[in-house]
């Protein structure tokens, strides 16, 4: 557990960058940023070789990492605006 979360902490800065390159740059719907995050991170974390930690253990990471850099709080409050949305 603590190697994971050691890869999430190295590669979160640099999802966070590239999430927020990706939204500047393509300028795609908010509502699907935190699945990008998520991918962005996981692709990140399966290319963290200079980790001495499994495939399975760096994907996890790698999407812990997505996951903070969107931050959870996006997840909820995008799912919130949805449901209002359909009322």
């Amino acid at each position: 557990m603590q190697e994971i979360l050691m890869i999430a902490t190295i590669v979160a800065p640099i999802t966070t960058a590239l999430v927020e390159a990706v939204k500047k740059g393509l300028k795609p719907n908010e509502r699907i940023m935190p699945l990008v995050a998520v991918v962005i991170g996981i692709l990140l974390g399966a290319a963290a070789y200079f980790v001495d930690a499994e495939i399975g253990m760096r994907l996890w990471a790698g999407g812990i990492s997505g996951l903070a850099a969107t931050g959870l709080f996006e997840l909820g409050k995008n799912a919130k605006d949805d449901i209002k949305t359909r009322k």
